[in-house]
């Protein structure tokens, strides 16, 4: 038997099903999210895109980084947002609406804290440093 601390983060999530579930919840809101739809390339590119392909890329993605057997099918996160020309503050939205789904789901402590590294490990990718 594994020990708590050898027990992949995506098993200690639930495996796909939950972590699509929060993905779905996740999506929705930043689909919608005002601080981030101020940027009008980003908002072009919320409704550029299907939110279930969206979404799919994004649960792939995340059970691809917590361990999971699935594989990101998806472009770079250089990619992707290279002429989104995302700000700081936009940065911090987008991390708002993170937490928000997390508590929404009562992801405990130890699983946020995983999470939020895995996707601040993007951070670079994704956002500009100076506009």
């Amino acid at each position: 038997m594994q020990t708590p601390e050898k027990v992949a983060l995506y098993d200690r999530l639930g495996g796909v099903y939950n972590i699509a579930t929060v993905v779905d919840d996740f999506i929705d809101r930043i689909m919608v999210d005002p601080r981030l739809n101020a940027n009008p390339r980003v908002d072009v590119a919320h409704h550029r895109v299907l939110p279930a392909g969206f979404k799919y890329l994004v649960t792939e993605m995340v059970c691809w980084a917590a361990g999971g057997p699935q594989h990101y099918s998806g472009r770079s996160m250089s990619d992707s947002h290279r002429d989104l020309r995302i700000t700081p503050q936009e940065w911090r939205a987008f991390m708002d609406d993170f937490q928000q789904t997390l508590n929404k789901f009562s992801v405990p402590q130890a699983e946020q804290e995983e999470l939020a590294a895995i996707v601040e490990s993007t951070r670079e990718d994704i956002v500009v440093a100076s506009l």
